[in-house]
C-alpha cells in the first residue's frame, strides 16, 4: 500500500490554481457578458467542467460502433 501512495507527488494549493475561466470564450455567440452574469469562480469552474464532460460524452458516443441487428 505504501508504494501506491508514493507514486503521486503532493499537490500544492498554488499548483491547483488554474488560469481564470472565461465564460465568453467557452460559450461564444452570447449578446451579454457571461463573466459578469456568473462572477463566482466556483460557478465558472462548474460550467467549464460541464462543457468538458459534454464534449467527452459526445466524443465517446461518436466513437462507439453500434451494430444494427
Amino acid at each position: 500500500m505504501e508504494e501506491k501512495e508514493d507514486q503521486f507527488p503532493p499537490v500544492h494549493p498554488e499548483e491547483e490554481k488554474k488560469k481564470e475561466v472565461d465564460l465568453n470564450v467557452l460559450f461564444p455567440g452570447k449578446d451579454y457578458d457571461l463573466n459578469q452574469l456568473f462572477p463566482d469562480e466556483g460557478t465558472k469552474k462548474f460550467l467549464y467542467e460541464l462543457r468538458r464532460n459534454k464534449r467527452d460524452i459526445e466524443r465517446l458516443i461518436k466513437n462507439l460502433d453500434f451494430e444494427e441487428e
